[in-house]
């Protein structure tokens, strides 16, 4: 098969790399405060929470797939962190990251039993889960802002720092690592390339397809319930649709990174400059005081002119 993922230094993976440069430098015309040391690590800190969900969702993304799942995902890992974390028993906050990490993980399993032994399409599988997963939390907390807070680990890593560096930040980058070296270094990296081009082909030259997509639907779950968990360590608590606004930038961080939404092809390295790209374009944007509305359509457009761009390179490969 001709397709791989994207090795790092492909140009297709600096475009967004160079056009967060862009916009730092045009927007400083304007701003000046984007040149200075305390924004850019505060958008540090903001990047990392889209970026640890958009590491989840470029795995599943080169398969061909898709995860609609990871709002609820994200606010019912945050939901389930700070109730644990909220009883003040310090058992029950120890496994507050834990349990949300494994509420990810198990509906990312879910999630793949749809996909992968009912053949069900993942966009509509996933939307069906994110839908369960809201009524869900709107019997338990009855319709109101659930109760309870962020344990003191939790909001160190997402408002703590390093000699200047934001954790949140820290734990983004070590995620990132470790998940390129398991695409770069492992059978499953190879495997999930291969399922994205052609999965019929892979599975027929003795690849088990159901375990590779169980295994990342799993890690999208935890990524999603990450990013959960950070959130509600930003703001100290769980709120009703925390993890609405992320869909739309997680999925457009991803496609202009250069990760093919019809799989087969991209990286995580190229998501990371689209989670950069992202994050600058939607503070400028707060800057001149764009509305949400706009915003979503700025985000929806961005991803449509990508997928187009994506068709054609692949007609004319």
């Amino acid at each position: 098969m001709s397709t791989q993922i994207r090795k790092p230094f492909d140009l297709v993976v600096a475009v967004p790399f160079a056009a967060t440069l862009v916009l730092i430098l045009v927007g400083s015309v304007f701003y000046p405060q984007m040149l200075g040391l305390d924004y850019l690590s505060q958008q540090l800190q903001i990047a990392a929470f889209l970026g640890v969900i958009a590491m989840g969702a470029t795995i599943v993304i080169l398969l061909g797939h898709i995860d609609l799942s990871v709002p609820w995902v994200l606010g019912g890992a945050a939901l389930i962190s700070t109730t644990l974390a909220g009883t003040g028993d310090p058992t029950l906050t120890m496994l507050a990251i834990p349990a949300a990490l494994g509420f990810g993980a198990l509906i990312g399993c879910l999630n793949a039993v749809g996909v992968v032994i009912l053949r069900i399409p993942s966009m509509v599988w996933t939307l069906a889960m994110n839908s369960i997963l809201l009524g869900s939390s709107v019997l338990y907390t009855g319709g109101f802002n659930p109760k309870g807070e962020a344990s003191g680990l939790m909001s160190f890593v997402a408002t703590g720092g390093v000699l200047g560096v934001p954790m949140a930040f820290v734990l983004w980058m070590g995620v990132a690592i470790v998940l390129a070296l398991v695409l770069h270094r492992t059978g499953f990296g190879r495997y999930l390339s291969a399922i994205g081009y052609n999965e019929k082909a892979t599975y027929l030259s003795g690849v088990s397809t159901p375990s590779v997509l169980f295994a990342a639907f799993a890690i999208a779950g935890v990524c999603s319930a990450l990013g959960g968990v950070l959130l509600a360590g930003y703001a100290n608590q769980a709120y009703q649709s925390m993890g609405d606004p992320y869909l739309l930038p997680t999925i457009a961080a991803v496609v202009i990174g250069g990760t093919s939404i019809l799989g087969g092809s991209g990286g995580l390295v190229g998501t990371i400059g689209g989670v950069f790209f992202i994050t600058l374009l939607n503070s400028v944007l707060s800057v001149m005081q764009i509305s949400e509305a706009w915003r979503n359509i700025t985000f929806g457009l961005i991803i449509l002119v990508m997928l187009l761009i994506q068709t054609l390179r692949r007609k004319e490969g």
